[in-house]
């Protein structure tokens, strides 16, 4: 039972790698940019949590669903995996966002350029 949340974890992980591989949200549309990117989300968080930690405001959710494994006081080794997640799903809404955009921009641009042309019966000097 200690296992289930990192279990739940690593599930959530592989179906944002599956979407993005789908999709080609991030990782599949530019590896080295979207490395580079995760690494810093994770450092920033990491900070993040051990600044918390740090000031006495964070503190370990101790359950049977956790490993009980510590990388740093107050700090379960989970918490990189939650934080890849949480990563990793705002890379993918990034990227599905942009082309959502993208894909909203081209329709309109294709309707405009269809607006100003003549229509078959309508001949213009």
């Amino acid at each position: 039972m200690g296992l289930l949340y990192l279990l739940a974890l690593l599930v959530s992980i592989t179906g944002m790698v599956v979407l993005d591989r789908r999709f080609r949200l991030f990782f599949f549309r530019d590896a080295r940019r979207a490395s580079i990117v995760l690494v810093a989300g994770l450092v920033f968080f990491v900070g993040w949590d051990l600044a918390g930690i740090g000031l006495g405001i964070f503190f370990r959710g101790e359950t049977s669903f956790m490993t009980g494994l510590q990388l740093a006081p107050e700090l379960p080794v989970e918490e990189i995996f939650f934080l890849t997640l949480l990563c990793y799903l705002a890379m993918n809404l990034f990227g599905f966002l942009t082309r959502a955009s993208a894909g909203r921009d081209a329709v309109g641009r294709a309707a405009a350029g269809r607006a100003g042309a003549p229509r078959r019966d309508e001949v213009r000097p």
